[in-house]
């Protein structure tokens, strides 16, 4: 018996640390030298599929893929470049897998019509952290040794939290959080997502 049956399912798996952690450290990691942006983009899109066709396998019907958002705009990689602006070459890589998913998504919906697929782009969504640059300070104390770039244990955070979308160099707060699942869940705009936002693919036969 499958696992899940026709149950609506939010994929978002955490492809974005396969970046930031890995793809984006080329002194603790060698993927970097190893693929190109494109390549890496496709290797990750590939092993994704997997993962989505096991969760059909068991079951899944409705199924929404989340695209990375803005992650040349997070503070760890202004931090890291010393600057104050996003980092185009870290969007471009981001932008080559969000491209491969989304055309994955029509793949999917070619592929399996028992079930529909829909793809979230959280790179629009998170447009706000390019615009709003002052946003993307962090609301903590920011450790930088132990657990670098994350909150310092036992400090407290600012007092002024809605003023930030990030509560460390990586983390947003529950603001940056209720932005993404709004426009989401019923999109803003025609970009937000592809081909439908998660209400009406909740509402798909």
């Amino acid at each position: 018996m499958p696992l899940v049956r026709q149950e609506f399912v939010t994929k978002r798996e955490v492809i974005s640390n396969d970046y930031i952690n890995n793809y984006l450290v080329p002194k603790h990691y060698s993927t970097n030298s190893l693929y190109t942006p494109s390549q890496y983009a496709t290797l990750l899109v590939q092993q994704y599929a997997q993962q989505l066709k096991t969760l059909y396998e068991d079951g899944a019907r409705k199924i929404a893929l989340f695209g990375l958002p803005q992650i040349g705009c997070i503070p760890q990689e202004l931090q890291k470049h010393n600057t104050r602006k996003c980092v185009d070459s870290t969007n471009e890589a981001i932008q080559l897998f969000n491209e491969k998913l989304k055309s994955l998504v029509t793949d999917l919906n070619t592929n399996f019509p028992q079930a529909k697929f829909t793809y979230i782009n959280m790179y629009s969504i998170s447009s706000i952290m390019s615009t709003l640059s002052f946003l993307n300070y962090p609301c903590c104390n920011v450790s930088t040794t132990t657990a670098e770039g994350q909150c310092v244990s036992g400090q407290a955070p600012c007092h002024l939290r809605a003023a930030h979308v990030f509560w460390d160099n990586f983390h947003p707060t529950e603001n940056g959080n209720v932005i993404a699942i709004m426009r989401a869940y019923n999109s803003f705009l025609p970009s937000d997502s592809y081909p439908m936002d998660i209400s009406h693919l909740i509402q798909s036969g």
